[in-house]
């Protein structure tokens, strides 16, 4: 467990907080009413009395503390006997009267603290200094002064705040004072409905992971799915061996790497450097010890391969005299004659005579390396099979290949555009894959997003910045 962080008591909110709030911030959770900005803080103090003993106080300036027992019991939880149990206090002040006795040595605030040995706080509502406080210059002194009061106390504290329609002077000083700030927000969708929406917009001393997650308010109050989450593949995240795909950003998504047996699919085009990519993930395989079972295709030639494995510290031609890769030719080109034994060319093959080829002499030299502890790696080209064999094919047997590749624990990353493809096809290939990654071009800037994996994270666009060392990209 980290003790550096304070966990929320939501769920969802602290894998966006990677862990949780940093003990000790001040944190601003806005919204409109009916966002469930007063839910939130009573379940961050009363989860964290019950679940980490950690006391905690609520200072409300208008709500009485038996309205405030009485809601809480919708959500099964008991106020009034963690108040006999020292655990919390429901206390209900003005503005004046609280920072007055902040401000006073050993005053009610100083005794509240020690009385429980709080740990959490929480205030609603901080947008009623604005009308206790005539001018903004005298609100920014107290709500400074409010601020380093909580942190002389060492307090994890939430401050709720009413958010207008028109943001003022005020408002904004407000957010850019506290070390983070969380916004709840309901917006309309489709025709009937709305979503409720939280958004982490700052959070000093900690990551956060970026976007408006979904919550609902349950009969156990605020419960967040963070955005790009999807239910997992629990077959495939079974424990497994998986290599790493030797791009640092790339395998923290995907737990490690890509796990044997699984099959990912890259979605790019033209204007993508997409060949750092991949050829980081093959020389990955091939350090890692793997044979490699390459797809060529009409735009790769073998000299292009040197040439990308070279920059990997990697011998193309030591490693086809090892026998360690085997290409799949499906164009009539001259080779260097150190690699011909290596090349099984089905170029003159019609789709029937090279669906027995793929039977009987690739998948047959797959599982009889697997039968004798090896291990193999497949690189499929798919627009090459699309362009030679057709949609058809691919959607005839697309499928059934790489499930025949998977059950011997061999994982395949297939190399695709979907749009050339067209909408079926694509789909088709979506599905009978685990993962898939997209790379595209928006402007000056290339992006790649991993939309699909085994154990059901999506990360968010990233940008794919060139560096001058290995693996010569960088996901940012």
């Amino acid at each position: 467990m980290n003790n550096n962080v304070v966990n929320t008591g939501v769920n969802g909110l602290d894998r966006v907080l990677y862990g949780g709030i940093p003990r000790g911030n001040t944190v601003i959770v806005e919204g409109f009413p009916g966002t469930g900005k007063t839910l939130l803080g009573m379940q961050f103090l009363y989860q964290g009395a019950v679940q980490h003993d950690e006391p905690g106080i609520y200072i409300t300036f208008e709500e009485f503390p038996d309205q405030i027992y009485k809601d809480m019991k919708a959500f099964g939880w008991d106020i009034r006997k963690l108040e006999e149990e020292n655990k919390l206090r429901v206390i209900t002040l003005s503005p004046e009267v609280l920072m007055d006795q902040m401000m006073k040595p050993d005053g009610l605030f100083e005794h509240l603290i020690h009385e429980i040995g709080c740990k959490r706080i929480v205030v609603d509502s901080i947008s009623l200094f604005q009308y206790s406080y005539a001018s903004i210059e005298e609100q920014r002194k107290v709500i400074y002064s409010f601020r380093n009061t909580l942190r002389k106390y060492q307090l994890t504290s939430i401050l709720l705040k009413e958010m207008t329609s028109v943001e003022e002077e005020n408002v904004s000083f407000i957010n850019y004072l506290v070390d983070g700030v969380i916004t709840l927000t309901l917006k309309p969708y489709s025709k009937n409905y709305r979503k409720r929406t939280l958004e982490v917009t700052k959070m000093r001393g900690s990551r956060i992971q970026e976007g408006e997650h979904l919550y609902r308010i349950t009969d156990e109050g605020i419960y967040l799915i963070p955005a790009l989450s999807m239910v997992e593949d629990e077959v495939i995240t079974a424990p497994v061996d998986t290599v790493p795909t030797a791009i640092p950003a790339m395998d923290r998504i995907l737990g490690g790497g890509i796990h044997d047996g699984a099959t990912f699919t890259i979605d790019t085009n033209s204007k993508s450097n997409y060949r750092y990519i991949v050829t980081a993930i093959k020389s990955g395989r091939i350090k890692a010890g793997q044979k490699l079972l390459i797809f060529l295709s009409s735009l790769t030639t073998i000299s292009e391969l040197e040439s990308n494995f070279k920059k990997y510290d990697l011998d193309l031609a030591q490693i086809v005299k090892e026998g360690n890769i085997t290409f799949v030719e499906h164009y009539r080109r001259n080779v260097p004659k150190e690699y011909k034994d290596a090349i099984i060319n089905v170029s003159d093959l019609d789709n029937e005579q090279y669906r027995r080829v793929m039977n009987e002499q690739i998948f047959s030299m797959i599982e009889q390396g697997v039968a004798n502890g090896e291990k193999w790696f497949v690189y499929y080209d798919l627009n090459t099979i699309a362009s030679q064999r057709g949609s058809e094919f691919v959607k005839l047997y697309f499928g059934v290949e790489v499930a025949k590749i998977s059950s011997l624990g061999v994982s395949t990353l297939v190399f695709t555009n979907f749009k050339e493809l067209g909408e079926e096809t694509s789909g088709f290939v979506e599905r009978s894959s685990n993962g898939v990654i997209r790379t595209w071009v928006d402007g000056n800037y290339q992006f790649l997003q991993i939309t699909k994996t085994p154990n059901g994270t999506i990360s968010e666009p990233l940008l794919v910045e060139k560096i001058d060392e290995k693996p010569f990209i960088r996901l940012v």
